[in-house]
């Protein structure tokens, strides 16, 4: 059985153009279809996501990204901030889509918002380096445009530490992956998200 059918419909729409379909001319039947997963699959990733902001209610949640980019470019990797004390340039919480149809999952992550950010927000984002490394996280190191996933060693913390001094990286997330493709129920779900995010909750501290 799968958990999230419509989340796993729209994952092999990754990056596929999006065209009205009244404009669509003979895609015209494909791009209502495309709109018609899509619309299910942001309404299936919010519902897991109000799920667990129930039980964080002292959190803003945000509402969940689109389904498609400004360029109408389909975006299945959708996500969501979950916002503590501050304001919305600081890191908080985020949950995020991962994967393709065949694995694919959901990560708790420490960031923050692009476009929100200030001077300070790149400053205690990457205050994450100062926490001791714990189970089953990981990096999301940015460096020239890129990202790149890390191990959460003692060892690459204070590798990341040394390039973080001489501006050798930019950001570095903290994240924590929950697989969806095998779940058995919404509760187990919930239950790993829960871990996941009191583990990270040290890290999320750090920025402040």
């Amino acid at each position: 059985m799968i958990l999230f059918p419509a989340i796993a419909a729209f994952l092999p729409y990754h990056g596929d153009k999006y065209i009205a379909p009244e404009k669509a001319g003979e895609l015209e039947e494909s791009m209502r279809e495309m709109k018609q997963v899509a619309q299910a699959a942001r309404k299936e990733f919010q519902q897991l996501v109000q799920a667990f902001h129930a039980s964080h209610p002292n959190l803003d949640m945000h509402r969940p990204s689109q389904w498609m980019n400004q360029a109408q470019y389909a975006r299945p990797h959708f996500w969501t901030y979950l916002q503590g004390e501050g304001r919305v340039s600081e890191p908080m919480f985020a949950l995020r889509l991962y994967g393709h149809q065949a694995a694919y999952g959901m990560s708790v992550e420490v960031s923050f918002i692009e476009r929100k950010k200030d001077e300070a927000s790149l400053v205690k984002q990457n205050q994450v380096l100062q926490v001791a490394v714990a189970d089953s996280v990981y990096y999301l190191v940015q460096a020239n445009g890129e990202s790149e996933r890390i191990e959460a060693t003692e060892e690459n913390r204070q590798v990341l530490l040394e390039q973080l001094a001489q501006d050798q990286i930019r950001k570095v997330l903290v994240k924590i992956d929950v697989d969806l493709t095998q779940a058995d129920s919404v509760e187990t779900v919930l239950a790993q998200l829960e871990s996941a995010f009191e583990t990270l909750q040290p890290y999320y501290q750090a920025t402040k």
